[in-house]
């Protein structure tokens, strides 16, 4: 009977334990991590933006981490991204111990919007590159022109960055500086998000362009390992130059045999196109070429001339600066910067005087025709068709019926 009463007072304990148990609370939590990969539980964490004139070494002095140290961590970072070479404006996080501020655990420099370095402390000195996890959505964008393309899109708030894309699309195309009320453009592309904030443009996909009662296709195509465009005939929409040696601007003065010098104050021909546009605004070669010269006269002010080959030559004109590098003999590219708009020489205000010759002779490059380059190749048409097909279909299913502008997620 005694023996009896013990068991159960055991079996009453070990239930009572086990009920106990059951009911406590779950201590055990999950870790917290960041944005870039690092638990944070414990950690205390200290963001700034990179000022002007700061180096690495100044911030990292900051913590008291000693000159030899912050050496070792620049030459290991070389390999990944090399932060002696931080830019002002970007952002960048230190972590430290709870337990102890004065211990640096982490060391983050965001790159970009999307890649930044992680410089790990914990255990000697890691380093690595890597990237915040994005999302690609495809959009597509349309409207009517009611004054240039880039104040067009900015005013319904979609990214002037998508004009820049277009404009460097059409450049053998359309001159974006004689846009007409009406003209019209149909966009799909692929926009980048990091954490749900925009943060650019990924590539366009395809595109209309309504302008001068023509309609202006482009689609893109990977063709020897290179993203380009095309027409809906397959042909490169690359030509032998650009319309024009600036991005955005407007002409204030054509080419004529017969035009008022404003600064003269008589009638003489004006064998070049002014494109007026903000002081240091780069100018760009508009085709391959070598530099004749690059100098300075007392009408011509700071200049640019380039021989692109035995038939084309093209100067520049009332440059403020030289880039980088141009000098006479110095090889350039379509669309390098070779130079900064300013108002030397005989000029009223900053603009750039943009001139062309064809076989020794200067001519209207605006009226100049260039056949296309590098068409889809043979084997590629098959494909091409099918993905031109695909998107054509989607642009003509986008109806223009107003001068809104209007953009959305596909």
């Amino acid at each position: 009977m005694i023996k009896n009463k013990f068991l159960i007072v055991i079996l009453l304990t070990i239930l009572f334990a086990v009920g106990c148990a059951e009911n406590e609370p779950d201590f055990i939590s999950e870790k917290i991590i960041d944005e870039y990969g690092i638990s944070v539980d414990l950690m205390s964490i200290v963001s700034d933006s990179v000022h002007s004139n700061e180096t690495i070494s100044l911030i990292f002095s900051r913590y008291r981490l000693s000159q030899q140290l912050v050496n070792e961590i620049i030459d290991s970072s070389k390999k990944y991204y090399n932060l002696a070479n931080i830019r002002m404006g970007n952002r960048y996080s230190t972590y430290f111990s709870q337990n102890d501020d004065s211990l640096i655990k982490y060391f983050i420099y965001e790159i970009n919007p999307v890649e930044y370095c992680i410089v790990d402390l914990t255990n000697g000195i890691h380093i690595s590159k890597r990237e915040k996890e994005s999302v690609v959505i495809e959009r597509t964008a349309y409207g009517k022109i009611t004054s240039s393309l880039y104040q067009t899109l900015s005013e319904a708030s979609i990214s002037p960055e998508l004009a820049i894309k277009l404009s460097e699309i059409f450049a053998w195309e359309i001159d974006f500086y004689r846009l007409q009320r009406d003209d019209y453009f149909k966009v799909i592309y692929e926009e980048i998000f990091v954490n749900g904030k925009s943060i650019g443009i990924k590539k366009i996909l395809s595109t209309e362009f309504f302008h001068y009662d023509q309609n202006y296709f482009a689609f893109a195509f990977n063709q020897n390992d290179e993203l380009q465009y095309f027409n809906e005939d397959g042909k490169s929409l690359r030509k032998q130059f650009l319309q024009s040696p600036l991005k955005f601007s407007r002409i204030t003065s054509g080419f004529s045999m017969q035009r008022f010098h404003p600064v003269q104050k008589r009638i003489k021909a004006h064998l070049g196109t002014d494109y007026a546009a903000p002081q240091g605004t780069p100018i760009l070669s508009v085709g391959d070429g070598v530099v004749l010269e690059a100098a300075f006269k007392q009408f011509n002010g700071n200049y640019v001339k380039i021989k692109h080959n035995s038939t084309y030559t093209t100067q520049y004109l009332h440059m403020s600066n030289f880039a980088k590098g141009i000098r006479s003999g110095s090889p350039v590219t379509q669309g390098q910067v070779i130079g900064y708009v300013g108002s030397t020489g005989l000029a009223t205000g900053p603009h750039v005087c943009f001139r062309f010759w064809k076989n020794n002779q200067q001519v209207d490059h605006r009226r100049e025709k260039y056949p296309p380059s590098y068409p889809i190749a043979n084997e590629n048409l098959d494909e091409f068709n099918k993905l031109k097909n695909y998107f054509l279909a989607k642009l003509n299913s986008i109806n223009i019926e107003n001068n809104a502008i209007k953009y959305a997620s596909n």
